[in-house]
């Protein structure tokens, strides 16, 4: 099966229709499909319901496809960097569903699983568990969540194999790898493409069974940082140890 192809354009051809559903990895700004994301947003699709933790910000990631209103709700637990997120649900322009961050990545993961609800205590007397059904186990009180499994999964990856089996890298092994899981089709874009045997079984995360179609970025691919933080110098923090001509 190929499954390589060579751009983010031709890997998302036949497959985007109005009103998807799609996963879409990341945190923030950190393993986000950008390319792929990009590429959703010059087809012009629209309605889309997109579930990833958050929406990236105003110039990057999810916001792309906000300033183009081509998302109709999103399924998220975070929106505070990203103006045009909050603009858009104050002037109810924008359907969102809050989630736990926790309960969100359980929801993608049973999705993947099979599992259609599960019960879990967090949300329970609040808003969050508004309109669903609780129930009590051994004294406890519980709120029942919805798996969610997608039409479409957008990923990003480390390294991959020609055969779509994954190593993400530190902080982008966040939502990536149970959302290659819980969809009819996942697309992940790579930063590294080798051959199959090349990887170390032990270092892959998610199996190749899982991805249908691969896209290898190019060597100038900029991964945008969202907030740069530096480590100040110790003459900043102890003046005293500063040399004064």
């Amino acid at each position: 099966m190929r499954k390589i192809y060579p751009d983010a354009r031709a890997a998302l051809d036949g497959v985007l229709k109005d009103g998807m559903l799609i996963h879409s990895g990341g945190f923030g700004l950190c393993g986000i499909p950008s390319a792929l994301i990009e590429a959703i947003r010059d087809s012009g699709v629209k309605d889309l319901t997109v579930v990833s933790n958050n929406a990236g910000i105003d110039d990057a990631g999810l916001g792309l496809l906000l300033k183009t209103r081509q998302i109709k709700k999103m399924i998220s637990s975070y929106v505070g960097e990203n103006k045009t997120f909050a603009e858009q649900f104050l002037a109810g322009e924008l359907e969102i569903e809050f989630n736990p961050q926790g309960t969100l990545a359980e929801r993608i993961r049973a999705g993947g699983a099979g599992i259609p609800a599960f019960f879990t205590k967090t949300g329970y007397g609040t808003a969050v568990a508004e309109g669903k059904e609780t129930r009590e186990f051994d004294g406890e009180h519980y709120v029942m969540e919805r798996g969610i499994f997608a039409d479409l999964a957008i990923i990003h990856a480390w390294k991959a194999d020609t055969e779509g089996n994954l190593v993400f890298r530190k902080t982008a092994r966040n939502f990536n790898p149970m959302m290659a899981t819980a969809a009819k089709l996942t697309i992940v874009q790579v930063e590294e493409l080798v051959e199959p045997g090349q990887l170390d079984p032990d270092h892959i995360h998610t199996p190749g069974i899982y991805v249908k179609r691969i896209v290898k970025l190019p060597e100038n691919y900029e991964k945008r940082i969202e907030q740069r933080t530096l480590r100040k110098r110790v003459t900043d923090l102890n003046p005293a140890n500063s040399n004064v001509a």
